[in-house]
Formats: structure tokens, C-alpha cells, sequence
């Protein structure tokens, strides 16, 4: 039995052995009466009767123990031209003056403040000084549209908000204390305070009496103590988009969460406490939250903050700048940005231009990593390429390659073995497990591990229904895939996402899959849309690789060709059309759900997340070409 069989299993037979080790790594004010605790299911909460501060075990005990003149976060800004370092002791500092401020408005523990800011320090801290006052932070996406942040504020019901007069992008600046004002305006619950950051350039025009400027508020305040909170009180809400249409409420308590997260920087990533890790992504995703802020603080690490893009600020290269410059020995991003990168410099140039000495591993998360994406980061980069797959839900992965455990074969395409605490199975519609290689519904067996949101803000029923019902004893994933005889994992698309073609379930990710080996092809995706005869046929949006100038219609008849020899005829994959992008939300994710709404004529939401509204046109204009939607 190798080590990762060894812990792995342990981690099941034996939880409450397992995770009290693990919270041995966490400072307590009280030790938990009970690791975990199932009295009431099916909900879990961990680490029951404990009593701890999330900031404290951020910030202050580090500085108390020898690292507070090491760097904890490192702005660095390309937008602003700007590289900004605090270390844990300035860190502390301010944070415990934003705290202060905080109270001072009448912040106390329980209350929550929504964060609604681009990615600048000031969000970080925003984060950190609520959990140090032992409040519940909602960060909403910076930029989010009016209505969409005021459903929020509705549903948590803020006693402030924390903003910015703008966000950056790269070429253009975004107002978002207008944004902010409608917000407040649409919303049924108004804040009684409003922290502005006032950034250079575009100044806020401010509200009398509910606006203050969070510089003079800082400075005027008085460092604010840490708050205890028990173990499964919550630190965070963070809104996930709801099929309903109704923003669910994803709750992160402070017990498990502290624990879950310092147990994955080593046992995941590898990484070792005083190494400079970096999450690209933003505050406003999970990613943010688990990767930027939390886990590499409470691990002793110098965590990155990147306000900029993978390709644009300046150009392709920017990600191997910031790893050269700081010293980068990890990364974490999304295979999307990796897809960017590879179509404006296929070749990798601009990696020659860096020194990535210290650099020594790559995870991807966030959607599927095809292999070849995947393929082309290991043959430029020169070091190991580890996908791993977990959701906002779960705060922290479900699958990956633990390189701090043991580290396996990787196979591409798949996110590697489950990882321990998570009992993962491959379920039919009647929750009956399927034979090892076949496609199912992705379930994970109760009870879930620390880390894992334990219910919905103020919706228990909602989040039964969500996620518990539908395979009882199983948490749903809603993603559809296999494990193979290796019990290695995967993910192959959304259950959603499965098609029928003449009565057989065909994954849309095998085929992207093969797309994406196309030498040409920088980016892709597959829909299934409606078809009279076969149930649902398979459409393919291809975007090029920079500089190709082949005709368009004989790139069409190659992958066509190679779908049928990969997958067969039964794929029936015939239409496919080449498109300048893909839509996308801010964080990544390929909007496919919307794509085959418009190509079925079927009314549709722009999603709240998307990036720019105007791609859905010029893919609706594509689709017209090639005879979609069907009739009209």
C-alpha cells in the first residue's frame, strides 16, 4: 500500500482521528468538545464546542512566532504599474485599523459587511478585519451589475459595505461607486455605512452621512483586538449563481475551514511556510477566498495578490514576469488563462525571457484541463502541470494529485485521485453505483469533510434540495464523469452537459477534448442543441491560434475527422464553426448553458458573471451561419 492508499483511507475509517490531528496545526482560544459532529443530519459541522479567530491564525501568530518581518502579501499591479509589499506585522497593523474603523461604525461579531472591490490590498484586509471582529464578509465580484449586487445585499443584509471608486481594466476604468449608489438604491436594506476607497483615478462622489473615506477611517481608528467566534460560527457568504435565478448563499464556518485549508498548502500543494505561493485568480471567486487570502497566511507563506491579466498587461509574458520577480515556487490558475497565454504566444517566447528558477509546479482548476492544454504547460514550463477539480461549495479540492502525500502518474484529463477526507463514487439516476470507466453523476458519500460549506445563508431546505436530495447519502456535485480501474478521476462536463444522441449519453468534454489536439486550435468548445431525429447533435466553436491562416472550412473537416476517429459516428460530430472568442464568466468558466439556448431559440438571462455581454452576439451571429437556430 503506497502512502496516498495509507492516508487516504485513514482519513475515512477514521475522521475524528484524522481531522483532530490535522487541527493540531491551528491555534484554538478552546479546544472542540467533538471533531465531528452529525447529530443533526443530514448536516455536518466539525470541531463542535471550539472556539478560535481566523485572523489570529492569519496574521498574529505568525508575527508572534518569528515571521513578522517576512513579506505575507505582495501587491502587485501592472494596471497601476505598482508592486506593493506588507509584511506580516504591516499586515497585522492595518488590518487591526480596519477592524477598528469597522467597529467604530458599529460592526460587531455577527454582522455582516459586503466587499465589493477590484483586486487591491484593501480587499485582503477588508476580508482579514472582518474575520477579526468576528463578522460575516460577503465579497461580491467588483464590477457586478447594480441589480446583482443589490440581490445580495438583500439577502445578507449588510450593516456596511466596503467599495472603491473603481476597478481597472486594461484598458479602460471602471466606475463603481455608481454602481454601488443603484445598488443601494434598488436594495430593500440599506447599509448604514459605506467604506470608500478613493483610487486616483476616478475619485467618488460620496453620500453625506453614509459615505466615509477608508484611508482618514483607518487612520483615525484604533487597532481592534481579535473577536473569538466558535468553530461553526460563520466567517464567510459567498453567492454562487442559483438555477432558480436567486443567488445561493454558499456558508464557510471558521473551525474547518482554518483547518481544511493549512492541512492542503503541504499535503496538496507542497508548499512550505515562508515560500511564495500565488493563486491568479480574484477575491471574488472561491479561488480567491481559499488560495490568495486564507490558506497561505494561516501556512506562514507570501501570498501574491495580481490585479492584471494573463495576456494584455503588457502581453503574454506577464505571468513569468511576476513569477521571476517574486519568486514564485507555485501557481494556481485556470486552464482558461493558460489557453489565452498559448494562443498569443503558441511558441512560449516570452517564457525565455524570465528566469522561473524557483518555480517548480503548476495546478489548474476552476473547468476541465484538456490534456493538450495541459501537455503544452509541461513542455514549456519544464515542471510538473497538476489539474485538480473542487467548486465554490466545497472551498477546497476534492481531487488532486497531493503532492505533499505522495506523488502519482499523472494522466491528462483526469484531476488525479480523490483527495483524503473526500469519499468520491460514480452514481446512476437511482444513486446505484456504476461499473468502474462508465459515466455517472460524481457524488461524494456523507459525512463531507471540514472546509465544505455546511448549509446556505438562512436557506437549510434550499441547500437539502440543492445538494443532498437527489442521491440521498451522497453530496451531488452536479458534474458528470468516471473513475477508472486505477480509481483515478474524470471530470468529463456538468451533468447538464451530458448529451443524447440517439439514445446515447455522449460527453461534451471527451469531444472538446479532441478539438483541443488539433494543432491549430487555441480554444474550444461543444454544445448539444436540439435535433428532431436524434434528441441532440453535437455543435463546435473553435478559436484559432494567433497567426493561423488557413482556410477556416478545411480546419472544420479535420477535427470533424478526428472526432469521428477518437470518439466514432455514434458522436455525430459534423457542424462545427470557427469563432474570434468563446463567452466566459470573469473566473474563467465557458458560458456552454447560454450557447445552446441561443442556438435553440430559446429565451435566455445574460448571466450576471459574464465578461463582455457582446461575445453572446457575434456567437449568435456565428451559429446563423451554420443554420441555428433551426426554422428561424
Amino acid at each position: 500500500m503506497g502512502r496516498y492508499e495509507e492516508v487516504h483511507g485513514r482519513s475515512l475509517a477514521d475522521p475524528n482521528g484524522f481531522w483532530g490531528e490535522a487541527a493540531e496545526a491551528i491555534h484554538w482560544e478552546k479546544r472542540w468538545d467533538k471533531v465531528l459532529d452529525d447529530s443533526n443530519p443530514p448536516f455536518t459541522r466539525w470541531f463542535t464546542g471550539g472556539v478560535l479567530n481566523t485572523c489570529y491564525n492569519a496574521l498574529d501568530r505568525h508575527v508572534e512566532n518569528g515571521r513578522a518581518d517576512q513579506a505575507a502579501l505582495i501587491y502587485d499591479s501592472p494596471v497601476t504599474d505598482t508592486v506593493k509589499r506588507f509584511t506580516y506585522r504591516e499586515l497585522r497593523e492595518v488590518t487591526a485599523r480596519f477592524a477598528g474603523a469597522l467597529a467604530a461604525q458599529g460592526v460587531g461579531k455577527g454582522d455582516r459587511v459586503i466587499i465589493y472591490m477590484p483586486m487591491v490590498p484593501e480587499a485582503a484586509i477588508a476580508m482579514l478585519a472582518c474575520a477579526r471582529l468576528g463578522a460575516v464578509h460577503s465579497v461580491v465580484f467588483g464590477g457586478f451589475a447594480a441589480n446583482e449586487l443589490a440581490t445580495r445585499i438583500d439577502d445578507a443584509k449588510p450593516k456596511a459595505i466596503v467599495s472603491a471608486s473603481c476597478g481597472i481594466e486594461v484598458d479602460r476604468v471602471i466606475p463603481y461607486k455608481p454602481l454601488l449608489d443603484a445598488a443601494i438604491e434598488l436594495s430593500s436594506h440599506k447599509p448604514e455605512h459605506c467604506l470608500i476607497l478613493q483610487r486616483p483615478m476616478e475619485r467618488a462622489t460620496m453620500v453625506a452621512g453614509r459615505d466615509l473615506d477608508m484611508a482618514e477611517a483607518v487612520d483615525a481608528a484604533a487597532p481592534h483586538d481579535c473577536v473569538p467566534v466558535a468553530a461553526t460560527d460563520p466567517l464567510y457568504i459567498l453567492y454562487t449563481s442559483g438555477t432558480t435565478g436567486e443567488p445561493k448563499g454558499i456558508v464557510r464556518d471558521n473551525g474547518g475551514h482554518a483547518v481544511a485549508l493549512e492541512w492542503s498548502m503541504k499535503n496538496i500543494y507542497d508548499v512550505d511556510p515562508g515560500e511564495t505561493y500565488w493563486a491568479a485568480s480574484d477575491v471574488g471567486w472561491v479561488v480567491g477566498h481559499s488560495y490568495i487570502v486564507y490558506a497561505p497566511l494561516f501556512h506562514g507563506c507570501s501570498s501574491i495578490l495580481y490585479e492584471g491579466k494573463p495576456v494584455g498587461t503588457p502581453d503574454p509574458g506577464a505571468f513569468w514576469r511576476v513569477i521571476s520577480e517574486h519568486g514564485c515556487s507555485t501557481m494556481f490558475t485556470a486552464p482558461t488563462a493558460f489557453r489565452a497565454i498559448r494562443q498569443q504566444d503558441p511558441s512560449g517566447e516570452h517564457i525565455a525571457k524570465y528566469d522561473l528558477s524557483k518555480f517548480r509546479t503548476l495546478f489548474l482548476a476552476g473547468e476541465r484541463c484538456d490534456p493538450d492544454t495541459l501537455h503544452w504547460a509541461e513542455e514549456q514550463l519544464k515542471v510538473p502541470v497538476i489539474d485538480h477539480w473542487w467548486q465554490t461549495e466545497t472551498g477546497w479540492p476534492i481531487a488532486a494529485n497531493c503532492l505533499g502525500i505522495e506523488r502519482l502518474p499523472i494522466k491528462p484529463g483526469s484531476p488525479t485521485r480523490a483527495v483524503p477526507g473526500w469519499d468520491v463514487r460514480v452514481v446512476d439516476q437511482s444513486a446505484k453505483e456504476v461499473p468502474r470507466g462508465t459515466i455517472g453523476a460524481i457524488v461524494c458519500k456523507l459525512p463531507l469533510p471540514p472546509g465544505m460549506s455546511p448549509t446556505l445563508w438562512n436557506a437549510d431546505a434550499r441547500y437539502k434540495k440543492a445538494y443532498l436530495e437527489e442521491f440521498p447519502g451522497y453530496y451531488k456535485t452536479a458534474d458528470a464523469g468516471f473513475i477508472d480501474e486505477d480509481g483515478y478521476i474524470s471530470v468529463m462536463s456538468r451533468t447538464d452537459d451530458i448529451i443524447n444522441v440517439a439514445g446515447h449519453r455522449l460527453s461534451t468534454g471527451a469531444m472538446e477534448e479532441v478539438l483541443a489536439a488539433h494543432p491549430d486550435v487555441a480554444e474550444c468548445a461543444v454544445i448539444g442543441v436540439h435535433d428532431q431525429l436524434k434528441g441532440q447533435l453535437p455543435v463546435g466553436f473553435l478559436v484559432l491560434n494567433a497567426g493561423v491562416e488557413r482556410g477556416h472550412g478545411e480546419i472544420v473537416d479535420e477535427v470533424v475527422g478526428m472526432v469521428r476517429k477518437n470518439i466514432g459516428p455514434v458522436a455525430a460530430f459534423k457542424i462545427a464553426t470557427v469563432v474570434k472568442r468563446l463567452p466566459k464568466t470573469r473566473s474563467g468558466k465557458i458560458l456552454r448553458g447560454t450557447m445552446r439556448a441561443i442556438a435553440d431559440g430559446e429565451d435566455h438571462k445574460v448571466p450576471a458573471t459574464i465578461d463582455d455581454p457582446a461575445v453572446l452576439g457575434e456567437i449568435a451571429e456565428s451559429l446563423k451561419g451554420i443554420g441555428y437556430p433551426k426554422g428561424a
